[in-house]
């Protein structure tokens, strides 16, 4: 390419005692300072797994994984045979949500622990509705999704009154009713911002780059549990 690539950004992180993730912190933090948005607004990332991102406006960054977000009920409908995700959260509004069994769930330890922490893929999967049908599955992983994030604004230095969304999630009208109404707060999809919400994450990565060039960190105590900010990332060119 003819240029430096910044590469391996959580290795460091993890060395020195932290989780490696998440990273989007900073970035996310740097969105809200540019839209003159903090404390009341956070960052929610709905990929595969969802994650949290809180500014104070000053120096406090608070960053963590909410729990499942898109991939319990993708991999739910794949097992079905009815195609690759619940699009447009259709099943799913169209189905009951267990509210016993959502209870249960929320029972996880996960979603009241103390952050820093961070979570895998495959934590929470799909078997979570074993023995629902197709839309009622849909609608109960989806409300654990949401109601997961209402846990986690509880665990913020203050519970914000606004989520700007990022991720597939955001695309999924029931999934973001659900999150209004379940965890209480204001949802609007990142582009509300003036953010391009499908590359947030992307940006993300370019963001920590340039982080790597300055020799700047791109971690923190309350994002990844690492001692002290951390710098990171390898440059290769």
């Amino acid at each position: 390419l003819g240029t430096k690539v910044a590469y391996d950004f959580r290795t460091a992180d993890v060395a020195a005692g932290g989780q490696g993730a998440p990273l989007a912190a900073a970035y996310h933090a740097a969105l809200l300072k540019e839209a003159d948005a903090s404390g009341d607004t956070a960052v929610l990332n709905l990929g595969g797994v969802g994650n949290i991102t809180w500014w104070d406006g000053k120096d406090n960054i608070v960053a963590f994984d909410t729990g499942p977000a898109n991939a319990p009920v993708n991999d739910f409908i794949k097992a079905k045979g009815l195609g690759e995700m619940d699009r447009d959260g259709r099943l799913a509004a169209a189905g009951t949500v267990d509210e016993a069994r959502l209870e249960r769930l929320l029972q996880h330890p996960y979603l009241t622990k103390p952050y820093p922490k961070s979570l895998d893929r495959f934590d929470f999967t799909a078997a979570m509705a074993d023995g629902l049908g197709a839309e009622d599955g849909a609608a109960t992983l989806t409300a654990f999704t949401v109601s997961a994030v209402g846990k986690a604004l509880d665990l913020l230095p203050r519970r914000p009154r606004r989520l700007a969304v990022s991720g597939g999630g955001r695309r999924n009208p029931t999934m973001m009713a659900m999150l209004g109404q379940r965890a209480g707060v204001e949802v609007v999809q990142a582009e509300t911002l003036g953010w391009k919400g499908d590359a947030v994450e992307a940006e993300c990565f370019a963001f920590l780059a340039v982080r790597v060039l300055r020799g700047l960190p791109i971690s923190f105590p309350s994002t990844t549990g690492v001692p002290q900010p951390m710098r990171g990332g390898k440059l290769a060119g």
